[in-house]
């Protein structure tokens, strides 16, 4: 039997609160540069779904490079009712600590 876990929102001004916050917006957080040294965007989406428990969607799908080469890019998401249950929690207030 899986218990499904509750997910924790993280400190709102930490590189996983930030990324949180974009994913609570609705928007879709695409690739990006590395965020803060050698922590890339993967990393962050791993620990907040594994560290806390956030089920973010992920696809990725073929792209090309700015050199012309082609390559995958990977969008993130939360499903719409894990965005609503958030709200209805304290993610309001947990999403303008953030800003």
């Amino acid at each position: 039997m899986t218990r499904k876990l509750t997910p924790v929102f993280p400190g709102p001004r930490t590189a996983r609160g930030a990324v949180l916050a974009v994913l609570l917006s609705n928007a879709d957080q695409t690739g990006a540069e590395p965020l803060r040294g050698r922590v890339t965007l993967a990393a962050i989406v791993r620990a907040l779904k594994r560290k806390y428990h956030w089920p973010i969607e992920t696809a990725s799908f073929p792209s090309n490079g700015p050199d012309g080469r082609a390559t995958w890019a990977t969008v993130y998401s939360l499903p719409e009712d894990v965005i609503a249950a958030a709200f209805d929690d304290r993610g309001r207030d947990w999403l303008l600590a953030a800003r």
